[in-house]
């Protein structure tokens, strides 16, 4: 299987139900390490993305993650605007006007994503950053790509990472951004960056996922 924009359109939906969700527990992530204003503006800079994807609806995974990268530099504040508006361009710029995704592809296009946030912010593996999220994010990835797994594996498998990734910067002591003016008292919090990635690439997954079971029941 591959996957369509249908599959980008339902991620970014997920995305912005995931943001706004989990909004006050980004807020208090960030308000022990940062300056309490992630989830804030994770949550509006999704909810211009539907705006956007709504107002102009892309034709490709690549339109629609670059739409959703314009969206974010221009409606998120802070550090997180332009990391993620990076990901998600440099993943549009990977994927170009291809109008399904395939397995290696998808992996290709997360590495291409975390790579633009290293480029953006300077942050290597174990600085206590989104990166501590998205690097086994794409080691997954491309694992599962290469052992043969579909789109929704290779999702899975970059969502579980993630998500172990942001637990362990829970006792990590920041390197890097506003977090590491706090040295050895930003160690016991989790990153609110890596949280945020955990989050984005579940919802990857689960619409991936939700794209396998409406396509078996087409075939039905």
């Amino acid at each position: 299987m591959a996957l369509d924009v249908n599959w980008a359109l339902d991620w970014l939906k997920l995305s912005a139900q995931a943001m706004a969700e989990h909004r006050v527990e980004l807020i208090e992530l960030d308000r022990a390490i940062g300056d309490s204003d992630h989830g804030e503006n994770m949550d509006r800079g999704f909810q211009a993305v539907l705006q956007k994807l709504d107002e102009t609806p892309p034709e490709s995974p690549g339109a629609a993650l670059k739409a959703t990268a314009m969206a974010l530099m221009s409606k998120v504040g802070g550090a997180a605007g332009p990391l993620y508006g990076t990901a998600y361009l440099r993943a549009a710029t990977s994927l170009g006007d291809a109008a399904t995704v395939d397995s290696e592809a998808l992996a290709a296009a997360l590495e291409a994503a975390r790579d633009g946030v290293v480029a953006r912010g300077k942050a290597e593996l174990g600085d206590k950053t989104m990166i501590d999220a998205w690097t086994p994010a794409v080691e997954a990835a491309r694992k599962a790509a290469s052992d043969g797994a579909d789109p929704v594996g290779v999702l899975e498998a970059a969502a579980e990472a993630a998500e172990t990734g942001a637990a362990a910067t829970d006792p990590l002591i920041a390197r890097k951004g506003r977090a590491s003016y706090l040295g050895e008292r930003s160690a016991g919090h989790r990153d609110p960056g890596a949280a945020s990635t955990a989050l984005l690439l579940r919802a990857a997954a689960a619409a991936a996922a939700g794209s396998a079971g409406d396509a078996g029941t087409d075939a039905v």
